[in-house]
C-alpha cells in the first residue's frame, strides 16, 4: 500500500544510514560506541557527547526479521546459556561470539555500558556479562521502580537520578576526552521533544475510523527512528514526514486496510522472526491494532509526556523512570489498556506473551482474567517468543486466532438478531 511504501522505505533508507554509521565506528578511529537498553534511556546526553548510541536488542530483532537469529541463539546455548534465557541476551551473545559480524552492519565494541535498568534484572546481567567479555566500563542507572497508583515518584526520586546523569557525564568525559556541552544537550532535547510531539499526534490520529496505520505492526517500523535518531535533525524530518502521510490518510479516509472490521488492541512485543506472518494471521479478517502496549517501550508520550530543554537532566530523568511501559506497575499498565480500549474505540484485546521475556509476560494470565471476566472485553492470549524462531507455531496460532475473530463476529451478528421480549409478533424484529 501506498502509506506502507513511502514512509517505511523512508525508514529503510534511515536505518540503512544509521547501520551504516554503526559500521564506519566499528571499523575505524570515529565516534566511540555506547551501548543502552531502549527502555527509557539518556540518549541525549550520549549524543550530546558524540557517543554513537547502539542498542543490542534493536540489533537482535534486526537479525530475527531477517530469520538469521537461531544460528546466533545456539551458538549461545553452545557457549553456555539456557534455553529458558532471554532470546535477545543469547543472539546478542553470538553477535559477540561472531565477533561483531551481522549481514547488516558490523557491529563495533562498547567504549561503554550504560544499563538503564527498568524493571528487568536480566539487564542488569546482560550488561554485566557484556562489560565482562568486552572488557568495557558498564554504568548501571539505578532508576526507582514507579509504585504509586497515580504514576506519581516518590519525593527525592528525579533528584537521586539527575545525580546519577551527572555522574554518568563525567565517565562520558573520561572516555572521549570532551568536556560537556551542555548547550548540545538542550539542543537535542529540543529535537527529541518536537520529534516527540508529532509521535503522539500520529498515534492520536488512530482513534480515526478507519484507522490510518497499525498501532502494533506499523508502529514497531515508526519506532526504530524515535529510539535510534531521538534528538537528531533526521529523526524530527522522519516524524514531520510520517505525521503529514497519516494526516492526509485521515482526511481521505483510508484506512491501512481495504476494509477494516475489527479493531483491537494489542499486548506484548510481536514476533520479530514471524512478523509478517503473524501480521496475516489479524489483517486477514481485516483486524486492525489501534493501540498496543510495545509501542511504548521507549514512552509513554501519547499521554503527554515532553522532554524538556529548560529542565534537560530532569526530563531525561522523569522520562526514564514514569514515561515508559516497563517500569510501571502491573495496575497501571492495566490503565493504559483500558483507556486505549475506550479511547482508541477498540472492542477487543489480544495478549502476546513472550516465552523468554518475564518481564512482558509476567502478570499477563491475571490480565486475562481483568478484562475478559472483570470487564467484559473478549480477550485473547497467544505465546510465542521474540526472538527465537522455535517457539513459533503457525497452524496452531492460526486456529486460535481464527476462533476468536470467529467468536467476535458472532457476538455481532447476535447482537443483530431480534431481541424477542415474551415473544414477538409475526415479522416484528429488533432495530438493528
Amino acid at each position: 500500500m501506498q502509506y506502507q511504501g513511502r514512509i517505511h522505505q523512508l525508514q529503510r533508507e534511515l536505518m540503512g544510514r544509521y547501520y551504516a554509521e554503526v559500521t564506519r565506528v566499528a571499523t575505524s578511529d570515529g565516534p566511540r560506541a555506547a551501548y543502552l537498553l531502549v527502555s527509557g534511556n539518556p540518549v541525549e546526553l550520549l549524543r550530546a557527547m558524540d557517543m554513537l548510541p547502539v542498542y543490542p536488542e534493536i540489533n537482535d530483532l534486526q537479525l530475527a526479521v531477517r530469520k538469521e537469529s537461531l544460528p546466533y541463539i545456539l551458538e549461545a546455548e553452545e557457549f553456555g546459556y539456557s534455553t529458558d534465557n532471554c532470546a535477545y541476551v543469547k543472539a546478542d551473545v553470538g553477535i559477540f561470539l561472531r565477533g561483531g559480524k551481522t549481514s547488516y552492519a558490523q557491529i563495533p565494541r562498547p567504549s561503554l555500558l550504560v544499563c538503564n535498568f527498568v524493571g528487568c534484572n536480566v539487564y542488569l546481567h546482560w550488561f554485566e556479562q557484556l562489560a565482562e567479555y568486552f572488557k568495557a566500563p558498564v554504568f548501571n542507572l539505578d532508576v526507582p521502580f514507579v509504585r504509586d497508583l497515580d504514576g506519581k515518584p516518590e519525593p527525592g526520586d528525579v533528584a537521586y537520578l539527575v545525580k546519577q546523569l551527572e555522574q554518568l557525564i563525567e565517565i562520558a568525559e573520561k572516555i572521549t576526552g570532551r568536556r560537556f556541552d551542555y548547550q548540545r544537550l538542550k539542543r537535542a532535547v529540543a529535537l527529541a521533544r518536537d520529534a516527540e510531539d508529532l509521535w503522539s499526534e500520529i498515534k492520536h490520529l488512530n482513534k480515526s475510523s478507519p484507522a490510518p496505520f497499525d498501532g502494533y505492526f506499523d508502529a514497531g517500523t515508526l519506532m526504530a527512528p524515535m529510539y535510534c535518531l531521538r534528538g537528531t535533525e533526521e529523526g524530527l524530518h522522519f516524524f514531520q514526514e510520517a505525521y503529514r502521510e497519516v494526516s492526509e490518510r485521515v482526511e481521505q479516509r483510508v484506512g491501512v486496510l481495504s476494509q477494516e472490521r475489527f479493531r483491537y488492541v494489542i499486548e506484548g512485543p510481536p514476533p520479530w522472526p514471524y512478523y509478517r506472518t503473524f501480521r496475516d494471521l489479524f489483517s486477514r479478517w481485516g483486524a486492525v491494532a489501534v493501540a498496543s502496549t510495545y509501542s511504548t517501550v521507549g514512552g509513554t508520550w501519547e499521554w503527554g509526556f515532553r522532554h524538556d530543554p529548560q529542565r534537560p537532566l530532569e526530563s531525561i530523568a522523569e522520562h526514564m523512570m514514569l514515561h515508559n511501559v516497563s517500569n510501571r506497575s502491573l495496575l497501571l499498565r492495566y490503565e493504559q489498556i483500558r483507556r486505549y480500549l475506550e479511547e482508541w474505540h477498540a472492542e477487543a484485546l489480544v495478549i502476546h506473551s513472550i516465552k523468554s521475556c518475564r518481564l512482558f509476560s509476567a502478570g499477563q494470565g491475571d490480565m486475562l482474567d481483568y478484562f475478559s471476566r472483570g470487564l467484559g472485553v473478549p480477550t485473547l492470549l497467544v505465546e510465542s517468543d521474540l526472538e527465537d524462531p522455535r517457539y513459533f507455531a503457525e497452524a496452531q496460532m492460526r486456529n486460535r486466532i481464527d476462533a476468536f475473530f470467529e467468536t467476535l463476529e458472532h457476538r455481532r451478528l447476535a447482537k443483530r438478531a431480534p431481541a424477542l421480549k415474551g415473544g414477538a409478533e409475526p415479522g416484528e424484529g429488533a432495530k438493528v
